[in-house]
């Protein structure tokens, strides 16, 4: 009995042994945290950028082929650009230098749009170079932005669909200049531009406006782009004693004018236009450019933009960013088209994807209130520039550097 006992003991250890072994142990849980779910990566989304990195222009193009580097670099440093699908774009940026020169701003476009593939179209740096592309951009139905000022670039807008610009136009300008003159009393000018589709545009928003305003233009004198001598021009005007001259150009023929203005002696007030916005201009005409006013948007004197413009935050960003990027350059106001022009081309990609025509619809549609270097845009099916008088400021040039001229202050410059 004891041993049957024994027997039935040891059975009953033997298989709670067995069943303890083929239970498996737990796993120890992980005290680790869970890494956060990393989006997928998709194709690159691609810009294409046509700008004049050379020649005359190029004192244009330069910041604004910076600029754009610029944005690609943080973009993607900060993963990237996610598309409507959630995943993360690369931003691939092509740039093409037209060398100042349409004929080759066409081929470049033709290029990036037929060839690369690119999703939008950024370019060029003038109003020829841009004009010399709309072809290509509208035969390809490929959303192009323009960092040139010419009116025509947009208009008339029932044949530029495809087409934006992110600089004031010249009209806007002018309006400024004219409150300038009207504040000092002055009712005869002369006026000396470039002879392409940007000095004409300007001189032609001039001659309206300043008609209408009874203000006699005496002289309208044009030169070609790369003269480097106006004693000619110049000197008729000296003999017409304008109270003021008017001058449509950019830096580079912009800067030789104003300095022979002043060997011939002639002493009534400059009013160039917004061309001469960067420091090239100060640079090239040395001391002749001490005085010389002009209407630009607010980027040269965003310090003393009140704190509560909508835009003096955005401004004092990108003077930094440009500064760290390009290792202490100073910015300038084509470079400010340029980050305007590229800044909303990634909110489009960011928005709908690379598909041309959504693009083109989100520019059109949903660009609204965007706070730019430019101004604040809203462009719609009527107005493919968005921005205009209120995002300018004139300003003059003082000790080698800008100073702002409030409106109650004109009189007294």
């Amino acid at each position: 009995m004891k041993k049957r006992f024994l027997a039935m003991t040891l059975l009953v250890i033997a298989v709670l042994v067995l069943t303890a072994c083929a239970t498996p142990t737990a796993a120890p849980q992980s005290t680790s945290p869970t890494a956060a779910p990393q989006a997928a990566a998709g194709e690159p989304y691609k810009v294409g950028l046509v700008t004049s990195i050379t020649g005359p222009a190029s004192s244009l193009g330069i910041p604004e082929r910076d600029t754009a580097l610029m944005i690609q670099d943080q973009v993607n440093k900060a993963g990237g650009i996610k598309g409507p699908d959630g995943a993360m774009h690369q931003m691939e940026l092509i740039v093409e230098d037209d060398a100042s020169d349409a004929s080759k701003a066409t081929l470049a476009a033709k290029k990036l749009v037929e060839q690369d593939n690119v999703a939008v179209l950024i370019g060029s740096s003038g109003s020829p170079a841009s004009l010399a592309m709309i072809e290509t951009a509208t035969k390809n139905s490929t959303p192009m932005i323009s960092m040139a000022s010419a009116s025509q670039i947009v208009n008339p807008i029932a044949e530029r669909n495809w087409i934006f610009k992110t600089p004031q136009a010249n009209q806007p300008v002018t309006a400024v200049q004219l409150d300038w003159l009207k504040a000092n009393n002055i009712t005869k000018v002369a006026s000396i531009g470039v002879n392409n589709a940007f000095g004409k545009d300007s001189r032609d928003a001039m001659n309206a406006q300043f008609k209408e305003a009874g203000i006699e233009v005496l002289a309208d004198e044009v030169f070609q782009p790369g003269d480097k001598d106006f004693t000619a021009q110049l000197t008729k005007i000296k003999g017409l004693n304008p109270e003021a001259v008017i001058i449509h150009a950019t830096p580079g023929e912009g800067a030789p004018l104003t300095v022979q203005y002043h060997t011939l002696g002639m002493t009534a007030p400059l009013l160039h236009n917004h061309g001469i916005g960067n420091k090239d201009f100060i640079n090239l005409a040395k001391d002749a450019a001490e005085g010389v006013m002009f209407p630009i948007g607010k980027l040269l004197v965003a310090n003393s933009l009140p704190d509560s413009d909508p835009q003096k935050a955005v401004l004092l960003k990108y003077i930094a960013d440009y500064g760290a990027f390009t290792n202490g350059k100073a910015p300038s106001s084509f470079g400010g088209h340029g980050w305007d022009a590229v800044q909303i081309a990634v909110a489009g990609l960011q928005a709908v994807g690379p598909d041309r025509a959504k693009l083109r619809d989100y520019f059109e549609n949903q660009v609204k209130n965007f706070v730019g270097i430019s101004g604040v845009f809203n462009w719609s099916p009527t107005d493919h520039v968005g921005i205009g008088k209120e995002s300018l400021v004139l300003v003059r040039i003082k000790d080698g550097g800008w100073e702002f001229v409030a409106p109650d202050k004109y009189a007294a410059q």
